[in-house]
């Protein structure tokens, strides 16, 4: 009997234990590559960014702090919303912090002499990109929770014509 009580104590603690370890399995060590279809980038500094936008990035890029990149920035590469293999083409620059109620708690810059966005379907969303911005690529969104510090400006008229512009432009737009 006692052996019995010892096997079924053990058998709970294991139970138990396990179930307190799978919240921890859904997070991504650090040391391993992510994957860029389904993570979140959350950056910190100009190099992260860099490499958060790339085509090898992530889908949706968000900024802890403001940062500041030295050099022109290009947006590119193909992605689709939460990294869902059928999801819609779908890109975001988040420049805030929110609470759990998805409610801005704070606001970050950008400062970038220039964002050239070759992603379709990019959403720039609570916070200032300070530099000018160059859109060649279709579905580009300006949040009206965003600024841009500079100017705007369409590579083509089709970037233009599906660009929807909610947000507030210091600079001109061409």
């Amino acid at each position: 009997m006692k052996w019995f009580r010892g096997l079924l104590v053990g058998g709970l603690v294991i139970a138990v234990l396990s179930g307190c370890g799978t919240k921890e399995e859904t997070a991504v060590p650090a040391t391993e590559p992510t994957d860029a279809a389904t993570s979140a980038s959350i950056v910190n500094d100009a190099a992260a960014f860099t490499n958060a936008v790339g085509e090898k990035g992530t889908w949706i890029i968000a900024i802890l702090n403001d940062v500041a990149v030295d050099q022109e920035v290009v947006v590119a590469g193909e992605f689709r919303d939460k990294g869902a293999a059928d999801g819609e083409i779908y890109r975001k620059i988040a420049l805030y912090a929110q609470d759990a109620d998805h409610n801005i708690t704070a606001s970050y810059t950008l400062t970038v002499p220039k964002l050239t966005v070759k992603s379709e379907n990019l959403r720039v969303q609570g916070g200032t990109i300070q530099g000018d911005v160059v859109v060649e690529a279709a579905g580009f969104h300006l949040h009206e929770t965003a600024t841009i510090d500079g100017s705007l400006s369409f590579a083509n008229d089709n970037a233009k014509a599906t660009a929807k512009i909610d947000g507030n432009v210091t600079g001109t737009q061409e």
